[in-house]
C-alpha cells in the first residue's frame, strides 16, 4: 500500500486557548500532556531510508491521541451529543460510559445528550427523545449488551441533522458506528464547516467484522472472537459424536473473515475455512463436498467455519436486493451449504449426521468481554481529549500500537481484508490442513 498516498492532517475548529482542567485538579495525578508534533509511523518496516532522506522526504505518520495541554471548548458552557449507528457490537454500552464519565468527571461538562436510535434521533418527524447522560444514568451499563441509546439503519438528511445540532446548540458530536457511519459523518463534519458553525464531529469506528480501513483492531472484535470460540467447540463435539459427523458454523464477516479465521486459530477444532477474501468451489474434484468426503473417509467427522459473506457468487442468479443503508443484502451461504452438503451424500448414499449452528445475533448483542472493555475504555477517553482541542472529521484508531487521530476521507468507504499472502491466513491453513478448494 502506498502510506505516501494518505493525507494524515486532522482539521480543527480554530486555535486552542483555554488551559485545561486535566492539568490543575486538585489530587490528580501528574498529566502528561501530547502534542500535534507526537506521531506515530504508519509503516514500521522502514524500507528505502537512504533514498527517502536523499529526497527530503519524511516518513508518513499519524498524530498521536491523548489530552492536549490547550483546549478549545468551554467546559462550562458546552454541549456534546453521541449516537450509535448501524448493526449492534459488543462494547457499545462500554464506549458512551467512558465517554460521559471523561467528559463530567475529568473536563467538566455537565451537558451531554444521548440521540436515540442512530440518525434518525436528529429527525423531528420520528418524535425521539434526548437522553440526558450523566454519570449516574450510564454506572452500570456496561454490564449490558446492546446500546442504551438504540440504532437504527437507512440514510438520513445530513442537512436536517446539521440543523437540529445548530438548535441544540452542540458542541461535540460523537459518532459511534461502521463504514455507513463513517460516511455520513463526513459528510455532516463537511455540512458544518461549509456553514462555519464550530461544531466538532469525533468517530469511533465500530465493526465486529474486524474491516475498516487503516484500523488495526475495532472494539467488539476480541468478544466477537471469544463468544465464536464456544459454538466452534461445540460444533467439534457434535461432529465427533456421531459416524460422518459433520459441524457447520456460520459467523459473522460481510467483505472480510477476521472473525472466522481468528476463530480458528484460537479454538484449532476446524477442519475448513471458508472466507470472503478466498474463492472456492463446492464441486468438482477439489471442491468442498469432496474434500469434506475425504476427510470423513480418513476421520470420520468434520467442521466447516464460512464468513457470512462467502462463497456470494452461488446466488448471482438471484439478483441483488438492499437493506434501508443501501449495503447489498447477502444470501445465506450457510443454509446454501448445509442443504448442497446434505443432497451431496444423500446421492451417494452415504449418512451423516449434520449440525448447523448460526450464533450470529447472540454474539453481537452480549456485552463485551474484560479486554475490550478495556480497549472501549482508551478509545472513549482518547475521543473525548480530540473533541475538547477542537479536532473534528477524524476518528480514534490504534495503530502500531498506538491510539491517534485517523482522518475520517482515509478511512471512510475503505475496506480492510485478509491477505491470503500473509501470516492470518497461511496460518489457518496450517491449522487447517485444507488446501486450496479450487477446481482449477
Amino acid at each position: 500500500m502506498d502510506y505516501d498516498s494518505i493525507d494524515t492532517e486532522i482539521p480543527a475548529l480554530g486555535d486552542c486557548k483555554i488551559e485545561s482542567p486535566l492539568g490543575r485538579q486538585e489530587g490528580a495525578p501528574f498529566m502528561r500532556f501530547v502534542s500535534d508534533d507526537e506521531r506515530v509511523v504508519i509503516d514500521v518496516r522502514t524500507r528505502n531510508l537512504k533514498e527517502r532522506a536523499a529526497e527530503g522526504k519524511s516518513l508518513p505518520s499519524f498524530e498521536l491521541a491523548g489530552p492536549r495541554e490547550k483546549i478549545y471548548f468551554d467546559p462550562s458552557k458546552l454541549k456534546c451529543a453521541l449516537v450509535t449507528c448501524g448493526g449492534l457490537c459488543p462494547g457499545l454500552n462500554d464506549i458512551i460510559r467512558a465517554i460521559v464519565f471523561q467528559l463530567h468527571h475529568r473536563y467538566g461538562v455537565k451537558n451531554i445528550f444521548g440521540i436515540q436510535y442512530g440518525l434518525q434521533g436528529f429527525v423531528p418527524e420520528y418524535e425521539h427523545d434526548i437522553i440526558e447522560l450523566t454519570p449516574k444514568t450510564v454506572r452500570n451499563i456496561h454490564e449490558m449488551g446492546g446500546s442504551i441509546l438504540g440504532s437504527s439503519r437507512g440514510p438520513q438528511s445530513i442537512a436536517v441533522i446539521v440543523d437540529s445540532l445548530e438548535r441544540m446548540n452542540i458542541g461535540i458530536l460523537f459518532m459511534i458506528g461502521g463504514d455507513g457511519t463513517l460516511m455520513a459523518a463526513t459528510r455532516i463534519a463537511d455540512e458544518i464547516l461549509k456553514r462555519n458553525l464550530k461544531i466538532s464531529v469525533v468517530s469511533i469506528p465500530k465493526t465486529i467484522d474486524n474491516d475498516i480501513h487503516l484500523v488495526s483492531r475495532s472494539f467488539g472484535f476480541d468478544t466477537a472472537v471469544d463468544l465464536a470460540t464456544q459454538p466452534l467447540r461445540g460444533a467439534h463435539h457434535e461432529a465427533e459424536g456421531y459416524p460422518n459427523g459433520i459441524g457447520l458454523i456460520k459467523l459473522m464477516g460481510r467483505h472480510s473473515g477476521f472473525i472466522a479465521a481468528t476463530a480458528t486459530l484460537a479454538q484449532q477444532d476446524v477442519n475448513f475455512v471458508l472466507i470472503p477474501e478466498v474463492d472456492f468451489d463446492i464441486d468438482g474434484p477439489n471442491g468442498l463436498l469432496a474434500s469434506i468426503e475425504k476427510r470423513l473417509k480418513e476421520r470420520k467427522h468434520a467442521v466447516v467455519v464460512v464468513a457470512e459473506g462467502a462463497g456470494q457468487k452461488f446466488f448471482k442468479d438471484q439478483g441483488d436486493e438492499v437493506d434501508d443503508s443501501g449495503n447489498v443484502k447477502l444470501k445465506d451461504i450457510g443454509i446454501y451449504l448445509k442443504n448442497a452438503i446434505a443432497k451431496h451424500f444423500a446421492e451417494k448414499g452415504i449418512n451423516i449426521s449434520i449440525k448447523y449452528i448460526d450464533p450470529s445475533y447472540m454474539i453481537r448483542s452480549l456485552p463485551a468481554n474484560p479486554n475490550d472493555r478495556v480497549f472501549c475504555s482508551f478509545l472513549g477517553r482518547d475521543a473525548v481529549h480530540a473533541g475538547m482541542a477542537g479536532k473534528t472529521k477524524l476518528l480514534i484508531g490504534r495503530w502500531n500500537n498506538h491510539f491517534v487521530h485517523l482522518p475520517m476521507t482515509a478511512c471512510a468507504g475503505k475496506r480492510k481484508h485478509i491477505n491470503p499472502s500473509e501470516k492470518l491466513w497461511l496460518s489457518v491453513l496450517d491449522s487447517t490442513g485444507q488446501g486450496s478448494l479450487r477446481n482449477e
